[in-house]
């Protein structure tokens, strides 16, 4: 499906991406806690949304 070389190009890209992402958010972390801060409900709202989606999905196939 892939040539060999895009399969090395698309793991160097994740990689340097991921290291990228990392170094970023250390830089920007004492900003997070400042302007963030009860971020972590919302994600939890969200991702209670989601598995009522699936619940209502698996019921209504049945």
């Amino acid at each position: 499906m892939f040539s060999q070389g895009q399969l090395i190009f698309a793991i160097c890209f994740l990689i340097a991406f991921i290291v990228v992402m990392i170094f970023s958010y250390r830089k920007d972390i004492a900003t997070h806690r400042i302007f963030y801060k009860g971020n972590y409900k919302i994600l939890i709202g969200f991702l209670i949304f989601i598995g009522l989606l699936f619940v209502i999905k698996v019921v209504l196939k049945h």
